[in-house]
């Protein structure tokens, strides 16, 4: 049986909540206990290092990939299983998608806007079939899925496209999600 990849896309910041680094500590816990290797931007900041050490704690795999030009901004993580650095951002999301099975946005900002956005759209398109996962840690994605709502209602997108992102409101869920996922 072949290891599951799980790319993880989520902020270089904390934010404000605790509940966001709590959610990342747990995602990066079950990923190690499932066995599953965590996909992920290979920084040592925000929610990223914290998913990242998390894993690591409890002896998960880790492959992490950073552009050159964050390496110093972001504190390229190099004690990770595998680390690999691409020459821009485009080379670094498609090295991370290309090496998962799939996708799970925990809380972020543009950056973790942007990696959703590309997934979603690749999948839409047909480029792709892996499952998308909005880790809605205390509610945090219902702005977005209402965006998306607003979207369909208004004829930019089929209805179809609101059920490819599986919301999920906390790491329990999600890991059973997953499970039916790699089924």
């Amino acid at each position: 049986m072949t290891t599951k990849s799980v790319c993880v896309f989520c902020g270089a910041r904390a934010g404000t909540q605790p509940k966001y680094t709590e959610a990342a500590t747990e995602m990066g816990h079950m990923l190690a206990q499932e066995s599953w290797r965590l996909v992920y931007g290979a920084g040592d900041v925000g929610l990223m290092g914290t998913v990242a050490r998390a894993a690591q704690e409890k002896g998960g795999e880790t492959f992490g990939v950073i552009p050159v030009h964050l390496v110093n901004l972001e504190i390229g993580k190099t004690d990770l299983t595998h680390l690999v650095i691409t020459e821009t951002m485009h080379e670094r999301k498609k090295v991370m998608f290309m090496n998962c099975d799939a996708i799970v946005v925990l809380p972020g900002g543009a950056g973790s806007l942007d990696e959703f956005f590309e997934v979603l759209t690749w999948r839409q398109i047909g480029l792709h079939e892996k499952p998308i996962f909005l880790l809605s840690t205390d509610g945090y994605w219902q702005p977005l899925m209402s965006l998306m709502q607003h979207v369909v209602d208004h004829g930019f997108a089929d209805a179809s496209l609101l059920d490819t992102i599986q919301v999920v409101p906390d790491v329990r869920v999600l890991s059973s999600q997953l499970h039916m996922a790699f089924a």
